[in-house]
């Protein structure tokens, strides 16, 4: 493998030694002979068009004939006819006039629309769909042909709907837990993430062009889970090869595994020992062009985030040739499309896009989506469209939920509980589906969602009481005024509210303490512990947290993530079979470090209070103690 410093060390493109590409796609030269043709035939209109991508909600069937727009994308909320719980059928019935719209135009050339969408654990945008753990509840697993599995299940999902495109993976690699985007990495270790993201590339691209499986993306390029102080879209402070070891392999996996298309990244790079400001990414050739698609060989398209070439100086998100010129081929402006199709044209005859940088985007566009064989079939016209069945598979889902799992704690071995215990069951998060879920469910930040919306869903309390009757599980999510000792066992569920990038940073002075934003939390930890009854606390979290005053109060501690809908994964673990066997033991280990101190310490010095791997068995004899409790404001 070449070091990146050799990489991006040759700009003119002189020749290097050794291995080059990484791609696994193999040149086809009759794909590539078709590409030429309806390239040959396609007017400046339509070229621009095509690396256009507009919000759906923004645009009408008509006005996508008329601009002959390439690709919509559905933003997180979006959903037909603006109902939350539209069911798969309407979002087909969209799809298909939209397909059709794009067919419409006048031209010889006659190109499909690519539609794509935000499925990061499961068609998570849907109403009724089944939604998996996050990807750091994946990480947990280490279970790549269960990651497979699941990308499988999403691409059906996304299928049943129209769509054909999913912006996942996330392939980041976050170094700092004050990052609001931290679930969506798998781990903090380049080596799980690349192995586990190649692993979901290849469920979700499985029968590609054949009617099944949708195109993945691999996001975002490069080093988005490095920012200092884990700030979204801000500066990854790397040395070139620092750059290399810990961000550039899980992309090498994802490119080898046949990843098509590739969204840049909003952070910047700052070169840290030579000094070197390189930007925001979304306007780097050297990473877009020298290092992405000249030396690993990536022949799919580059597509830009949400407005992200707006972030470049001198640009607009409706006008930028530099980020065009840079390598971004498909321009993700979700409002200003008209806007970016006048100034695109406009560029190119004034000679600041090079007519070449154009042909070049649209041809691995039109490579992409000839591979997707949506030039063969419409997906809005698959056989299984519009079937509300296809976004469903809980066993699934509750296999992997029981798989991330960690058991952190458990000083007084009281896992699994007796399926003849009285348990109390408290805390706000064990029957709120919305705390379960977290963000990138049926929106954005993952809010303003009720158990009603998750129809095919099931909270912890609900899984709780269906193992063991109604009578012998009683709930009060706030532990007050309860007489603890009249039951066997107290679990309680605990959690963070949903969040998603930007609104879910911990920006310093916040601290990594659970207990700061959530006190409630630790509220009903204390009335309900010191009343001769073991207590075993669920945690959802979308990051590991310092939570030293709650694993104090808790006999048995689980790390749960965000688990998705099904809430059955955790009961199978705090539960024994009806025959008093051990059904299900914990197998999640840990795929973040776990903070002993409420302050990450610089570069992740600090010794953790449980290690990247940690995760007991139920059987192991272990004996955390009392942890220290230090007050701490972090610096800013």
């Amino acid at each position: 493998m070449l070091p990146l410093a050799v990489l991006l060390s040759d700009p003119a493109g002189a020749a290097v030694s050794g291995p080059r590409r990484t791609t696994a796609a193999a040149a086809d030269p009759a794909l590539e002979a078709r590409v030429a043709r309806l390239l040959a035939g396609m007017t400046l209109e339509q070229k621009v068009g095509q690396m256009t991508q507009a919000e759906v909600g923004s645009i009408t069937p008509e006005e996508l004939t008329r601009h002959r727009v390439g690709a919509v994308l559905n933003g997180g909320g979006f959903a037909p006819g603006r109902r939350k719980q539209a069911p798969a059928a309407d979002w087909w019935r969209l799809a298909e006039r939209l397909d059709a719209a794009a067919l419409a135009v006048d031209d010889p050339v006659k190109i499909p629309l690519l539609w794509g969408t935000d499925a990061v654990h499961g068609h998570n945008n849907v109403f009724g769909a089944t939604l998996y753990p996050h990807h750091i509840g994946l990480g947990a697993t280490r279970d790549a042909a269960l990651v497979q599995a699941i990308g499988a299940a999403t691409a059906r999902a996304v299928r049943a709907t129209g769509i054909a495109w999913t912006f996942a993976p996330t392939l980041a690699v976050a170094q700092d837990p004050r990052w609001g985007r931290t679930y969506e990495s798998f781990s903090d270790d380049p080596r799980l993430v690349a192995t586990l993201g190649a692993a979901m590339v290849r469920g979700l691209q499985g029968g590609l062009g054949q009617g099944r499986g949708v195109i993945a993306t691999a996001k975002h390029f490069l080093g988005d889970g490095g920012t200092h102080d884990g700030r979204d879209q801000g500066v990854t402070r790397a040395t070139r090869a620092e750059l290399e070891a810990r961000h550039l392999p899980p992309y090498r996996a994802a490119l080898a595994a046949g990843v098509q298309t590739v969204m840049a990244s909003f952070n910047s790079w700052h070169e840290r020992d030579r000094g070197v400001d390189h930007g925001k990414l979304h306007g780097s050739h050297a990473l877009l062009t020298g290092l992405l698609k000249e030396r690993l060989g990536f022949d799919g398209f580059v597509v830009s985030d949400w407005n992200g070439i707006g972030q470049l100086p001198g640009c607009t998100p409706a006008r930028c040739a530099q980020a065009i010129n840079a390598g971004v081929d498909m321009v993700m402006v979700p409002e200003q499309w008209r806007e970016f199709i006048e100034h695109t044209l406009a560029q190119v005859r004034a000679g600041e896009i090079p007519l070449a940088r154009i042909d070049d985007a649209v041809a691995r566009i039109l490579r992409v989506k000839l591979r997707a064989g949506l030039f063969d079939r419409s997906p809005a016209r698959d056989a299984g469209a519009g079937d509300a069945a296809a976004l469903v598979d809980r066993a699934l889902a509750r296999r992997a939920v029981r798989e991330s799992l960690v058991l952190l704690k458990h000083d007084r071995a009281v896992l699994p509980l007796a399926r003849g215990a009285r348990v109390l069951v408290v805390g706000r998060a064990a029957d709120r589906l919305e705390l379960q879920t977290g963000g990138w469910s049926l929106g954005w930040q993952g809010r303003d969602n009720d158990n009603g919306d998750f129809p095919a869903g099931e909270t912890v309390l609900a899984a709780l009481r269906s193992a063991l009757g109604d009578a012998n599980v009683a709930f009060s999510e706030t532990g007050e005024g309860v007489d603890v000792a009249a039951h066997d066992a107290v679990v309680a569920v605990v959690g963070e509210a949903p969040y998603a990038e930007g609104e879910g940073d911990l920006a310093p002075p916040a601290t990594l303490r659970h207990a700061d934003r959530h006190p409630q939390d630790l509220a009903v930890l204390q009335r309900v512990t010191g009343h001769g009854r073991p207590v075993v606390t669920v945690l959802f979290s979308g990051r590991p947290l310092e939570v030293n005053e709650l694993l104090n109060l808790s006999d048995a501690f689980v790390a749960a993530w965000l688990p998705g809908t099904e809430g059955g994964g955790v009961a199978d673990l705090l539960l024994r079979s009806a025959d008093g066997r051990i059904a299900h033991d914990f197998r999640g280990r840990l795929p973040f470090a776990w903070p002993r101190s409420a302050c990450p310490a610089p570069g992740g010095r600090a010794a953790p209070l449980f290690a990247r791997g940690h995760g007991l068995r139920v059987a192991q004899r272990t004996r955390l103690g009392r942890v220290a409790v230090t007050p701490a404001r972090c610096p800013s």
